[in-house]
């Protein structure tokens, strides 16, 4: 590999919070700043300021970004003209035909994604088989160069059909596109079958690529000559200059930090099966990790489905922001709005008037009154206090009363999101550890821990930034996909073989130009019996060993095993670079910490207040306890002890264990 930089900064820009993880030769350190959507460079700099960093050539800046997600869920992007073949403009307004609600006969009408007057019909169109069924003429390119003079996109989605069995029109269609209008090709986004999904990952990635890319060239430029690369929705980093090519696959950008952070540290305490909860100022992310970081193709953001391989995760709006109110018929409800970073809830003193889960677990005293949020802004428990009172006088409670309603709420919606990616899937929580990370989880975690009838947890080091920490152990990394699709019986072992070993070797070309030299494949295929729709992915092993193999997850998951013959659909390479993670600085050996303060936290009297930063390893702490830090705060119910590992990690176990 390249020599490891001097410093390595990861940096994560959340809804709320920009949380930044610092390893250099003096050690680990951690800030926050408050974000700034409207330009979020704005808050990477100003933290990199109060770190008293100066960027240079020996500064690595990992960073995970919301720009190009946040431009899809506010519906920002640029002016993006979709072409495809003649007859098929509507596909992306008609997608699968499938409602939001089920029994809502008269659903409100939606924005089509591309509107009707850029959807532009050509020819170039191939039939299933390779075929030519109309061919690219050149009066159909000058008709399209026309059109576009005339509609002056500032993006094109070239999506027409089997493109992923020859590409020759999609680049032909390409060459006309006017200099400066960003491009996107379906055979180079997503080269698979499904022509939607195919299409909407396209258009994606048109949509917001210039976004990304300005973003990222102007980052770049203020960081100069330090070197930025940026996460990817799969959970591997990419050199900054291309990613703004491939904006569709950094939509879970961040989150896919925090799940890498998740694995890095709760393997360091020899925990591999992992339920994962993240919770921010505006959202909850969950997933389930068993050794390996699962992906997937069947990703959602808002109602687009995106195919491209990505962490496979749940997100509801359930976060420290998220506010509480009551509906038509009298009912407590929390979330999924949010105070977001600005106002913020009231206990900010930024503005907020309504109450929020932060508020809520400032009135109980489980958020100490002397909490400096992100190291220095300090919190106002009388602005928590006055905008629980009106929602609790409503309910006939005290302020209180009501703010146990509002946690209480809050954590039966996030059990709810753990539910479905373990319980739903036929697995038993209880044969997972719950990792709690995000500046509010280490709040909920006994709770939630409790309610999926779990017994262990942990509470990572530096768990409220811990998606900038995993930013710093993620590998350069790329994901591809080709669709090829045949029955088994007509499949030759050595062409499957072949065709894996191109993928992987351009994708590892391209790692090489980003400086890495040991690289590592993964190579999987998509397969399914004859005549269905859904795909399961298995490791290549060799023709008989993956189809047997293929079965027996059929069986696990579905419960049988079918006599039906068996098709290969998809190939799949993953590359990274074969290097290892940085070191977390263990603990120093010191005597056991004593608390620093008492805090009376409602229905529990005078609690034991403890500073992490103080705690000594293997020191074991039984709850009812707060344990703070600069970043989050953890509760420590009663019925629960935890015990510090060498590296500062809590792990939480109950009593009833």
């Amino acid at each position: 590999m390249t020599s490891r930089p001097r410093a390595i900064l990861g940096v994560d820009t959340g809804g709320t919070f920009t949380d930044f993880v610092l390893l250099d030769a003096h050690g680990l350190r951690v800030h926050k700043v408050l974000s700034t959507p409207e330009a979020p460079e704005r808050a990477i700099l100003q933290g990199i300021e109060a770190l008293g960093l100066e960027p240079d050539t020996d500064l690595l800046v990992v960073h995970g970004s919301t720009v190009a997600t946040n431009a899809v869920l506010e519906g920002k992007g640029v002016r993006t003209a979709y072409i495809t073949n003649r007859g098929l403009a509507d596909v992306l307004t008609i997608g699968r035909q499938a409602r939001r609600a089920l029994y809502n006969l008269q659903p409100p009408p939606e924005r089509p994604p591309v509107p009707p007057e850029l959807c532009l019909e050509t020819g170039g169109r191939l039939g299933a088989d390779g075929s030519v069924v109309e061919p690219l003429e050149g009066g159909d390119l000058c008709s399209l160069k026309t059109a576009l003079a005339r509609l002056k996109p500032q993006a094109v989605a070239i999506n027409l059909l089997f493109s992923w069995l020859d590409d020759r029109f999609e680049r032909m269609i390409e060459a006309v596109v006017p200099d400066g209008v960003f491009v996107s090709r379906s055979s180079a986004v997503l080269p698979e079958l499904r022509e939607y999904e195919r299409g909407m990952a396209t258009w994606l990635n048109a949509w917001v690529g210039p976004l990304m890319e300005g973003y990222l060239q102007r980052l770049a430029t203020a960081l100069a000559p330090a070197r930025l690369v940026v996460m990817q929705s799969h959970g591997g980093t990419i050199e900054a200059a291309r990613a703004g090519r491939e904006a569709v696959r950094l939509l879970l950008s961040g989150p896919a930090g925090g799940l890498q952070g998740a694995r890095f540290v709760a393997g360091l305490a020899g925990h591999e099966r992992l339920l994962t909860f993240d919770m921010g100022g505006t959202s909850t992310d969950v997933a389930l990790i068993d050794g390996e970081i699962r992906l997937t193709g069947e990703g959602h953001i808002d109602r687009y489905p995106v195919a491209v391989p990505m962490v496979d995760m749940h997100t509801i709006g359930a976060g420290g922001g998220s506010i509480a109110r009551l509906d038509d018929a009298g009912m407590l409800q929390v979330g999924p709005e949010s105070a977001g970073a600005s106002p913020g809830p009231a206990c900010y003193g930024q503005g907020g008037q309504e109450p929020t889960v932060t508020d809520a677990n400032l009135l109980l005293g489980r958020l100490p009154h002397s909490t400096r949020l992100g190291g220095g802004m300090p919190v106002q428990p009388e602005r928590a206090r006055a905008a629980i009172e009106p929602l609790a006088e409503a309910m006939g409670l005290s302020p209180e009363a009501a703010a146990e309603g509002i946690i209480a709420i809050a954590n039966d919606h996030m059990a709810q999101a753990l539910r479905v990616i373990s319980v739903q899937r036929g697995l038993d929580p209880a044969d997972y550890t719950l990792v709690s990370f995000g500046g509010a989880g280490g709040l909920h975690v006994c709770a939630l821990a409790e309610a999926l009838g779990m017994d262990r947890a942990l509470v990572p080091i530096h768990a409220g930034v811990l998606s900038a920490l995993g930013m710093l152990v993620a590998r350069p990394s790329r994901e591809r996909t080709q669709t090829w699709q045949v029955p088994i019986a007509e499949c030759d072992a050595a062409e499957v073989a072949r065709r894996l070993g191109e993928m992987a070797a351009a994708a590892a070309a391209e790692l090489r130009a980003e400086g890495a030299e040991r690289i590592r494949e993964r190579l999987r295929v998509d397969l399914r019996y004859a005549g269905q729709s859904s795909t399961l992915t298995l490791p290549w092993s060799g023709l008989e060993d993956t189809v047997e193999a293929f079965h027996e997850a059929h069986r696990r998951q579905y419960g049988h095993r079918l006599d039906m013959p068996v098709e290969l659909v998809n190939l799949r390479v993953g590359v990274e670079a074969d290097q290892a993670p940085p070191r977390l600085p263990p603990l120093p050996q010191r005597a056991p910490a004593r608390p620093m303060d008492t805090v009376k936290v409602y229905g529990h009297g005078p609690v034991p207040l403890y500073r992490r930063e103080a705690l000594a390893p293997e020191q074991v702490i039984a709850g009812p306890a707060l344990l703070s830090e600069a970043v989050a705060t953890t509760w420590l119910a009663p019925g629960w002890h935890c015990r510090v590992d060498a590296w500062g990690n809590l792990l939480l176990v109950s009593a009833l264990a």
